[in-house]
């Protein structure tokens, strides 16, 4: 009877091992993205985004991040977004406009572009690494959530398009 005994929890020690080493398995494939958020990532105008924000962009998957007002696609994170950054009414960047948003186009840490709202307060950033995804799809698949956002109170002078 002692040898049973033993046996069981054996048995039990080796199931609750195994459940363990599973959820450590599991999480490690759905890590959470570390961000940081932006100064005024509790504008109301930066939830109207996030709850309007695709699951999928570019054929990268939606990922959980640690930050207000932020978002992730991609393993690894290959498209980053963050609102409640302070508003852009000047630039020399290229302003394109995409989807009804007029965005500055900042190349300058190439294969990473940023993307900035223009116009818009709070603004929103979108960083895309374009060995992995498309700025203009993502900025398209994005442009609508983002309009539902904060609204723009200046416009590109000559936005290309």
């Amino acid at each position: 009877m002692r040898f049973s005994v033993l046996r069981q929890v054996g048995r039990a020690i080796f199931a609750l091992a195994s459940i363990g080493a599973l959820s450590l398995g599991l999480t490690a494939c759905t890590s959470t993205v570390s961000l940081q958020a932006a100064p005024a990532s509790n504008d109301p105008d930066c939830a109207a985004i996030s709850v309007r924000l695709p699951d999928d962009v570019d054929g990268n998957a939606k990922r959980a991040t640690d930050a207000q007002a932020t978002a992730a696609w991609g393993s690894p994170a290959r498209i980053i977004l963050r609102c409640g950054l302070p508003e852009v009414k000047a630039s020399t960047l290229i302003c394109t406009t995409i989807g009804g948003v007029d965005w500055l186009v900042d190349p300058s840490k190439e294969p990473s572009y940023r993307f900035i709202t223009f116009g818009r307060n709070p603004a929103t950033e979108v960083i895309v690494d374009y060995k992995h995804a498309s700025g203009v799809s993502t900025i398209e698949a994005l442009s609508q959530a983002v309009a539902a956002g904060p609204k723009a109170d200046v416009r590109c002078l000559n936005p290309k398009s």
